[in-house]
């Protein structure tokens, strides 16, 4: 694989400057990433980057997260030539291929010299930080097209002791001062190119962003996320698998739970609704609207379920200009307000409490009525009715009342 030139180093100059500031905005497919995944894996006891993580080795989930990315229009991955065929079985042509070196600084000279010379900046990324996010890398090349040069990191959250020996503390540094550097780290590719023209050999080194403060560079500070962790050991790798797993569970959808309950009294003179449907009775059910106490009762579950409300509120009682109302009309109203708060109704179980008309023979058409009106497969909507066994004015045919639970769906 062709590695970066070397070229003589002139001293760091004593004097902090900043890159000559860039427009922060990023063509389309003008970024590159430098994947480095050569480490021997000396304190897992196995080269790593292959380990199982998720269903899928360590390195792919660096790889993916800017494969996902269209800013990013060059993608290369620096590992073990062992490790090559797997990556372009996954990832193809889309990512290509280089040697680690026997240095991460040097694994890294070899990716950037397949970076091409229109590339606005470069993203550097550890093969075996899987959690980084799209939003920190796009929020560091942002920082790095700014000030030249730009470092994902964390506050250190524990007291630090330095020693010398590691057998006695020699000083407590100042916590408030201390930052714990991630990746990815980016820089803009002529700044890139410059730290390895300057500092050819440098091999004290742990990142990049240390030949940034040598040259001068300012390196700008980007929050990362604690949850960014680097794979290093055994443990880390069941960390990272709860992590993600968390992951996965935060953005499955919520299933809310709403109860629904509504009553009407029965009367000579009206047609009796339920659940949309006109049902040949004597009587119907008085009230503001046609009175379909079962469309009522099943959108406050729907309402109630996301904490919305309930239906007095869109349709008050003493707005005249709704009298007689189709309960339809509620219905589309309530899964519109379903749908501002990125919910939709998921089943809905409805139980029905009257002495007369006997509703067993309707169960089918009100469950099909009700499918369509909720828009719901026929299979996620029940229906049933109970006697009140002569007790009430349910009992004594005066009224009808009507209970409902909804699930819903929220993202």
């Amino acid at each position: 694989m062709n590695t970066a030139n070397d070229a003589s180093g002139a001293p760091p100059s004593k004097t902090a400057r900043s890159a000559a500031a860039k427009p922060a905005a990023a063509k389309r497919g003008g970024w590159a990433a430098i994947i480095a995944a050569g480490g021997s894996g000396a304190r897992m006891g196995r080269p790593k980057q292959m380990l199982p993580l998720g269903g899928k080795p360590l390195l792919f989930h660096s790889i993916s997260l800017f494969a996902g990315m269209q800013e990013f229009g060059e993608i290369i991955a620096v590992t073990a030539p062992e490790n090559f065929p797997a990556v372009e079985r996954e990832f193809g042509p889309a990512v290509k291929l280089a040697a680690a070196g026997a240095t991460r600084l040097q694994s890294v000279k070899n990716g950037f010299a397949l970076v091409p010379q229109s590339a606005e900046v470069v993203a550097v990324h550890d093969g075996a930080r899987p959690l980084a996010s799209a939003a920190l890398a796009r929020a560091v090349c942002a920082g790095a097209l700014q000030s030249g040069a730009a470092v994902a990191a964390v506050p250190v959250k524990d007291t630090i002791k330095i020693s010398e020996d590691g057998k006695t503390v020699l000083s407590t540094p100042d916590r408030a001062q201390l930052w714990a550097a991630h990746t990815p780290q980016c820089y803009r590719r002529d700044v890139l190119a410059e730290m390895f023209s300057r500092f050819p050999d440098a091999g004290d080194v742990s990142d990049e962003s240390q030949l940034a403060e040598r040259a001068g560079f300012d390196v700008a500070l980007v929050p990362s996320a604690y949850e960014n962790i680097k794979i290093t050991t055994p443990d880390d790798i069941a960390v990272a698998e709860a992590l993600m797993k968390n992951e996965r569970c935060s953005e499955m959808p919520r299933v809310r739970v709403g109860m629904g309950y509504d009553m009407h009294r029965l009367v000579a003179g009206r047609p009796l609704i339920l659940g949309g449907l006109a049902i040949a009775h004597g009587k119907g059910l008085l009230g503001h609207s046609d009175g379909d106490a079962v469309l009522h009762a099943v959108c406050d579950a729907a309402l109630g379920a996301m904490a919305a409300g309930e239906i007095g509120i869109y349709f008050p009682p003493t707005d005249l200009t709704i009298m007689g109302i189709s309960s339809k009309a509620i219905a589309e109203k309530t899964l519109e307000v379903l749908a501002s708060m990125n919910a939709s109704l998921s089943q809905i179980d409805v139980t029905v409490v009257a002495e007369e008309p006997k509703l067993m023979p309707h169960y089918g058409a009100v469950r099909k009525s009700l499918s369509e009106i909720f828009r719901l497969p026929l299979e996620s909507v029940s229906f049933k009715a109970k006697s009140a066994e002569g007790l009430g004015p349910v009992g004594r045919g005066e009224a009808v009342e009507c209970h409902a639970v909804a699930l819903v769906t929220a993202r």
